[in-house]
């Protein structure tokens, strides 16, 4: 019995590192599906405002009067940004950059078209805009929400496959970058109006 007791050992020590590899592995795979998740709900949220922007336009399309090109560039930032797919598992620093400035553009038309509503005294009393505006509100914090938890998922996934020793083991597991934030993205959309100030 004494001369097997080495092997003993041996195959007892193997089978603790085995373990522990799997263990590694299934960490990182773990980590990387909230990555995957958070990513989802992030889309989630801009699919949404890309819908109510959509219900929007057309509600302010009743204002025959209301101007043609404001309309046109939130259509249009609109349509670039639901051009810009990303993969979660194979995301980049310079496709996130792209996905924020395209969704950056929309926030920037959508707030030109809130804007230009205040000369529009019907559209602002409008029981379909008013519901929209205050939908909007909402979304925008909701992104602003499933951003913060993305990057707090990626960073999660980060340290645990830079750490030492899981790196030794997870060299094909490439570090994911962050949301970082564009000029006014730590507000939402300013969609509230000076109703006291409307047209008699």
């Amino acid at each position: 019995m004494r001369k097997f007791l080495p092997w003993i050992v041996v195959g007892g020590l193997l089978l603790i590192t085995v373990f522990w590899f799997v263990s590694i592995k299934n960490g990182a795979v773990r980590n990387n599906q909230d990555v995957n998740k958070e990513w989802g709900n992030v889309e989630t949220s801009y699919q949404r405002r890309n819908d109510l922007i959509g219900n929007l336009v057309e509600t302010v399309k009743g204002a025959a009067d209301f101007e043609k090109s404001t309309l046109e560039a939130v259509t249009s930032a609109r349509a670039s940004a639901s051009q810009v797919k990303i993969d979660p598992t194979n995301i980049t620093p310079d496709q996130l950059a792209q996905f924020n400035k395209a969704q950056s553009g929309v926030s920037s038309s959508l707030s030109r078209l809130l804007v230009t509503v205040e000369n529009y005294p019907n559209l602002k009393a409008n029981e379909n805009f008013l519901k929209l505006q205050d939908e909007l509100a909402s979304t925008e914090n909701q992104i602003l929400t499933a951003r913060t938890r993305f990057n707090e998922a990626v960073q999660k996934y980060n340290n645990y496959i830079l750490v030492f020793p899981n790196s030794m083991f997870l060299g094909n597991y490439k570090e994911k970058p962050y949301f970082d934030a564009v000029a006014g993205a730590e507000k939402p959309v300013d969609v509230k109006f000076n109703f006291s100030n409307d047209k008699k």
